[in-house]
């Protein structure tokens, strides 16, 4: 029968052990820098998760920030409403005269009509359309 030989195999083609005294220093060198490389890249590891844990909460913080920025936007964006409600109020007001009576009274303007806010993206357009006809 030519089968392979049933003795056992040897010793040097076996796996060498690490606590082995037969083992090369080239070896041993060799195992002890992989062993440093796994330190550092586990090192490595460990800095990568805190720094996408903090990237993360900055990510949420700018969202935040750029959530108020639109809200400041918004809010800037209806001054020159404001601003052009109080103009036409104020264009109706009386002028004062000196050479008047000193009993006679001043009507007052008419207070100013509030809107609810829910409506303004409408006026807004509408006030839009409206000063294009006046300009075309």
């Amino acid at each position: 029968m030519s089968g392979f030989p049933s003795r056992p195999l040897p010793s040097h083609m076996r796996q060498p052990s690490l606590s082995g005294s037969g083992q090369s220093p080239a070896l041993v060198a060799r195992v002890n820098e992989k062993k440093a490389e796994l330190e550092n890249l586990k090192e490595l590891r460990d800095l990568s998760t805190a720094v996408a844990t903090q990237m993360e909460a900055l990510e949420q913080k700018l969202a935040t920030l750029s959530d108020g920025t639109e809200a400041i936007a918004l809010v800037l964006s209806n001054w020159h409403n404001v601003l052009r409600a109080i103009n036409m109020a104020s264009a109706k007001l009386p002028k004062p005269s000196t050479g008047t009576e000193d009993g006679e009274k001043v009507p007052l303007p008419q207070t100013l009509v509030r809107i609810p806010t829910e409506h303004a993206p409408a006026l807004q357009a509408h006030t839009d359309a409206a000063a294009e006809d006046e300009s075309g």
